[in-house]
């Protein structure tokens, strides 16, 4: 495969060797440098892949340093990305080393394959039309609730990556805060133990209360039920906040937008209060 320098973005298997694709193998063949996570993980699938090939470890406490040699080099060679596992950029880190390849005027593309949190949407029978990716929750209690408040009534199938010991304390803390939402937990994807659990999160929460099992987690997490509709009271509020900056065709368009109210009788109720 002849190959044009540049920056070259490629997927790794999640955990099953077949999953690589024929062109990720022969770019991955053909780079004069790969940017890894971590040289002995990238270097485990080389051998078993049987190349051999020049790494640079690339990662968030190297990467300032790391990125402005790699970004010269893709001039005149090809540098590809690589995660330990999976899609790059995908809960790892990278997009500042795309961001300012580009800026450089460097070839960027990616050549598409395995990523867990797309796997596992396959997998949990929810809603797809909306998702919302979380990667990993913060560690710390507080954070990790705020960002589960943050982010709860969000009307889209939620995403997340977690690990086997915090899974416990994470799908108890998501019922506690999000109630009988339905979930699924799956993990060890495309691997020998592949397993989806289906449930509601409090039956999750039942079901591993005794501990989180080995391997790579997701958990996917369905939209919330139908917002119930705001009363009178709370769109006239709404109208009303949203005449001081808009005139009364957008402001009616987009509170109904908001709160589902009429369209129509919200202009009608904005030409009245700017005509008084």
């Amino acid at each position: 495969m002849q190959l044009i320098p540049g920056l070259y973005i490629v997927a790794t298997p999640i955990g099953n060797l077949a999953d690589v694709s024929d062109r990720a193998k022969a770019v991955l063949a053909s780079a004069d440098l790969i940017a890894v996570e971590d040289s002995r993980v990238t270097g485990k699938l080389l051998n078993l892949l049987g190349l051999k090939r020049p790494m640079l470890p690339y990662h968030d406490h190297n990467g300032d340093r790391v990125r402005p040699g790699l970004i010269a080099r893709m001039a005149s060679e090809i540098i590809v990305l690589v995660s330990d596992a999976g899609t790059p950029l995908i809960s790892d880190p990278g997009y500042k080393l795309v961001r300012e390849a580009r800026e450089a005027g460097r070839l960027v593309t990616t050549i598409p394959g395995p990523c867990a949190a797309v796997a596992a949407l396959t997998l949990a029978g929810l809603p797809t039309d909306r998702f919302f990716f979380l990667g990993f929750l913060p560690a710390k209690d507080k954070a990790k609730r705020d960002a589960i408040d943050e982010v709860k009534a969000i009307r889209a199938t939620l995403v997340l990556y977690e690990s086997g010991p915090r899974l416990p304390a994470t799908l108890k803390l998501l019922a506690d805060l999000m109630g009988e939402r339905e979930a699924a937990v799956a993990r060890e994807i495309t691997k020998a133990f592949e397993e989806t659990v289906t449930g509601t999160l409090t039956t999750l929460a039942d079901h591993y209360a005794e501990g989180g099992p080995k391997g790579e987690i997701v958990i996917i997490i369905g939209p919330p039920g139908e917002a119930p509709p705001a009363d009178d009271d709370d769109v006239e509020a709404a109208l009303r906040k949203a005449l001081v900056t808009l005139p009364p065709a957008k402001a009616a368009g987009e509170v109904a937008r908001a709160l589902g109210a009429d369209r129509k009788a919200l202009y009608a109720r904005a030409m009245e209060l700017k005509s008084q």
